[in-house]
């Protein structure tokens, strides 16, 4: 693999992040069947997100930016948002390497905390990111299906507390 490093996201990038996070969105959105397709129009909004602290971008030295991680601020505590990495890029490395650098520039900050939150269903996701030490469970959000299961809740989706819940 040619080699990968993780900088600070510049103007020039805009084109490939927001590509990123139509990707990104898309996969969302097909995960939960919603038929809407994404041209990566949040980007623009969440750039100018008034608690955002840190942008980065995974650049390989042959493909350009294939990878973006984000950090919000919340009091001394930060949220990772978003991390993606291009799928043919994926399962190599990259979105740890995104991780470990958005876990550094926490400290770096003197943050006591980092949160992610990945959908449900992304069992792939919340595997990698097990694996790269978000291990404690502090929040959860539950969704009380008003439309009478539009999105095809998976039944088996998760047992926590001895309580069976879909995703």
């Amino acid at each position: 693999m040619s080699p990968v490093t993780v900088r600070s996201y510049r103007p020039s990038d805009h084109s490939a992040s927001r590509r990123l996070w139509s990707e990104l969105t898309n996969q969302h959105n097909q995960m939960y069947g919603e038929p809407a397709e994404d041209g990566g129009e949040g980007f623009e909004e969440y750039l100018t997100r008034l608690d955002l602290s840190g942008l980065w971008v995974a650049d390989h030295a042959d493909d350009g930016v294939i990878g973006l991680v984000g950090m919000i601020i919340r009091g001394r505590a930060g949220v990772v948002e978003p991390i993606v990495v291009t799928i043919s890029h994926r399962h190599k490395g990259v979105g740890r390497k995104l991780l470990r650098h958005v876990a550094n520039e926490a400290r770096k900050r003197n943050m006591t905390a980092l949160t992610i939150s990945p959908a449900s269903r992304n069992v792939d996701a919340i595997r990698s990111l097990h694996a790269a030490g978000y291990d404690v469970v502090s929040s959860i959000e539950l969704t009380l299906d008003l439309e009478r299961n539009p999105h095809e809740w998976q039944e088996d989706g998760l047992e926590l507390h001895d309580m069976q819940f879909r995703s």
